[in-house]
């Protein structure tokens, strides 16, 4: 079993930048891959960025240039740094964690941008 607990959400104008956090805890050992994926209001849960063990990065193309995503192994974290944030970044963020076994998520973490 892995656990996740995000943090770091809140208000942000637009054009300012917040960074999220993810601390895993458990079974960490046996991830490989470690991302964000975001959901508004009556839209579907979306991949943001994911990081594989081999610190292969995915982006969807809407944060592209905009996020990083990062990890700190040792201390068994995932990082989202979002800059120029737009209105639309708005959503709950959730962490997500992969193993061979199964696929893990967070509570989630609030970001909304607005002036």
């Amino acid at each position: 079993q892995v656990q996740l607990v995000e943090s770091g959400g809140g208000l942000v104008q637009p054009g300012g930048s917040l960074r999220v956090s993810c601390v895993a805890s458990g079974s960490t050992s046996t991830i490989y891959v470690m991302g964000w994926y975001r959901q508004a209001p009556g839209t579907q849960r979306e991949l943001v960025a994911t990081m594989t063990n081999s610190k292969s990065t995915t982006y969807a193309d809407s944060v592209k240039g905009r996020f990083t995503i990062s990890r700190d192994n040792v201390k068994n974290t995932v990082y989202l740094q979002m800059n120029s944030l737009k209105p639309e970044d708005t959503a709950d963020y959730y962490c997500n964690a992969v193993n061979f076994y199964s696929t893990y998520w967070g509570e989630g973490t609030q970001v909304t941008v607005s002036s």
